[in-house]
């Protein structure tokens, strides 16, 4: 069974202030004409202390963006470059969106709240620096499904329409504005190490590493592994395991995030800025989420190789602190930890005991072919299958001895799967933006929690740590 969120007392620290000389600016929020609430996380305000705020006192931050107490007295727009379609751009930078708090939940973690849409930067160039309605509902869906599928992800916290008219070039205009915030465990990018190599600040780009092993501990690299006593090479292993993991996260949802660039891989290995995602309505590893992705760079079956390329851009990054041959070292045990994460994440799925590399990955290559011949999609493929029912032919060979894990959450017996297709994702806007109905998007919310209590916890990756 999912564990709900654990209530927690709120605990400001700013540990961002220890880096932020060199890594983020002061910035002021919009003043936007508006500030209508539409949604507030239930789910995850009391896991940082905030859910005894009324209405009115959520608006004044999540709006108009009055300091929470003891934390930043001002807004810090972050710094940072990025490989876009894997083309460097020393461009980007937070452009409409800031940090604007530090808090620690009971576990003892960092989580920051971050915007989308607070208003124009030093990095918005020509954008205006707001967010689309739509765009905060779409951020509501993907996190909210993601979350459930297992996958590391940033919450939506709050959603809060503002009352203007954007322009869009790709969704019809004039249309309306939110800012958005979200909870997330941290916003530190490969990009954020891009640019200090770039600026050869190389004192900073140490202080940064030093930064990131404190604040998001994990373990230490393998015995044998060359160089596992300097810091640079410890961050490497830890980030390395945790992509591996968010990139297997996302092929067992059956999840195109569309964006797949430098400035969007966070070293938590946490998912997070969701754009043109999509999800598979069928298994289809050519499948893209982005229209302008005209290469496929981004499709669904790339993902893991697109992941593992940015790791090798967060290498090179370090390199001024250290040799190459223990970075390289670590980025090799990408493969495997990423094929152990798809055994351990497929087989939780698919409602099944993990027995094994080996005898997961028959199973895993058995499902596929069953997805591809049968044109399914992952959400119908898992949910008729779950602990191995129905199975046939070389699906049910390779599933011959595997224990079943619980299955009694009155879901399994709803007769179809949750999803989160386009179709349905365009009908839950429209009751929106034509008849400001937020019903139906508040039911989809409850019934993917549901799903995700049948599903219960993903199983950890081995050896991982949280802050004590």
């Amino acid at each position: 069974m999912r564990s709900e969120p654990q209530p927690h007392e709120y605990d400001p620290d700013t540990a961002i202030e220890q880096v932020a000389d060199f890594l983020a600016d002061p910035v002021q929020a919009a003043d936007f004409p508006q500030a209508n609430l539409r949604f507030r996380n239930s789910r995850w305000d009391k896991a940082v202390g905030l859910d005894s705020l009324s209405d009115e006192e959520w608006v004044r931050h999540f709006a108009r963006f009055e300091p929470l107490p003891g934390n930043l007295p001002q807004p810090l727009a972050l710094r940072y470059h990025g490989h876009q379609f894997r083309v460097y751009n020393p461009e980007i930078g937070d452009g409409r969106g800031f940090l604007f708090a530090q808090l620690r939940d009971g576990d003892g973690r960092l989580l920051d709240l971050g915007t989308k849409g607070s208003g124009t930067t030093p990095y918005s160039r020509t954008a205006d620096g707001r967010l689309t309605l739509k765009g905060g509902v779409r951020e509501i869906l993907a996190t909210e499904m993601l979350e459930a599928l297992g996958t590391n992800t940033s919450k939506t916290f709050s959603i809060i329409e503002t009352g203007e008219a954007l322009e869009r070039g790709d969704e019809p205009s004039p249309t309306r504005s939110a800012v958005m915030v979200r909870l997330s465990h941290g916003h530190i990018r490969v990009g954020s190490f891009q640019r200090l190599m770039a600026f050869e600040e190389n004192d900073h780009l140490a202080r940064l590493v030093d930064y990131c092993l404190a604040t998001y501990p994990g373990p230490p690299p393998p015995e044998d592994a060359p160089g596992r006593d300097e810091p640079a090479v410890q961050l490497m292993h830890q980030v390395t395991e945790r992509l591996a993991d968010l990139a297997a996260s996302y092929m067992v949802a059956g999840f195109v995030h569309g964006v797949l660039n430098t400035d969007n891989m966070n070293v938590t290995g946490e998912s997070f800025d969701y754009g043109p995602w999509r999800w598979l309505p069928a298994w289809e590893p050519g499948f893209t989420a982005a229209y302008f992705d005209q290469t496929g760079l981004y499709a669904f079956g790339r993902q893991p190789e697109a992941i593992r390329w940015n790791l090798g851009q967060f290498a090179i990054a370090l390199r001024p602190l250290v040799e190459a041959e223990p970075l390289v070292a670590a980025l090799e045990r990408f493969g495997l930890l990423y094929h152990q994460a798809m055994a351990r994440r497929f087989c939780w799925r698919l409602g099944i005991e993990a027995r094994g590399l080996e005898q997961d990955a028959a199973v895993i290559n058995a499902a596929e072919v069953a997805m591809r011949e049968g044109r399914i999609g992952p959400d119908e493929f898992f949910y008729r299958h779950r602990g191995g029912r129905a199975a046939e032919g070389a699906l049910a060979d390779a599933l011959q001895g595997y224990r079943e894990l619980d299955s009694t959450h009155d879901y399994w017996s709803d007769g179809q799967p949750e999803s989160m297709l386009i179709d349905e994702v365009e009908t839950l806007w429209s009751a929106i933006d034509e008849r400001d109905d937020w019903q139906p998007l508040a039911d989809k919310i409850a019934r993917v929690r549901r799903m995700g209590e049948a599903l219960g916890e993903p199983p950890p990756a081995p050896g991982c740590q949280v802050a004590e």
